[in-house]
């Protein structure tokens, strides 16, 4: 079972190891491979590829049956991240949005990510689509926490940003599902 929620509900009471959703910044970075290690490749099957993230944190993008999937951390591989992606064939975008925290110890954090999946949907004769997909990153922790149509709505990018200041804090990917927030088009896989 999939969970909608309205973007009103705001989890006021969760609290962010790292900081507060209200200390976040954004900082992009590029996803293509030309600054990346390949890791593995299976030609015509799979490649796997270490990337550098945000002021070099690790960022893994594994390319497998036309799927994309992508984690976060020096175990990215062990995150639940690494097993999440989109539905049907699909590719993901070239700029990854980091939000950014700052850690009184460690300085500036990435908390979570935005990325653009490009789902290709022409063997069902209906439009390809486009989901946002906020990512929690935390070590031991890191998954897949909101999809927000980026078609059906035209402040995705907003509705994005909001659904990781409002779920990121607190979240725990062994109990809690990914929530789908805003419009759907009538195509959209819930």
């Amino acid at each position: 079972m999939r969970n909608t929620i309205p973007l009103s509900i705001v989890l006021s009471t969760a609290i962010l190891d790292v900081a507060s959703a209200q200390e976040w910044r954004s900082a992009y970075t590029d996803t293509g491979s030309s600054n990346c290690i390949t890791l593995a490749v299976e030609p015509g099957q799979s490649a796997e590829l270490a990337c550098p993230g945000y002021k070099g944190y690790p960022l893994l993008i594994r390319d497998g049956d036309l799927r994309m999937f992508v984690s976060y951390g020096f175990d990215a591989r062990d995150e639940m991240a690494a097993s999440q992606t989109m539905p049907g064939f699909n590719t993901i975008g070239e700029k990854l949005e980091w939000l950014i925290a700052d850690h009184p110890d460690l300085g500036e954090q990435p908390v979570a990510t935005i990325l653009r999946y490009r789902l290709d949907r022409s063997e069902g004769f209906i439009p390809d689509t486009q989901v946002l997909v906020v990512t929690r990153i935390e070590p031991g922790n890191t998954c897949h926490v909101a999809y927000i149509d980026a078609v059906a709505n035209q402040n995705a990018n907003v509705l994005a940003r909001q659904a990781a200041a409002d779920l990121v804090p607190g979240w725990d990917c062994r109990t809690m599902e990914v929530r789908w927030i805003g419009n759907l088009d009538l195509h959209t896989s819930r």
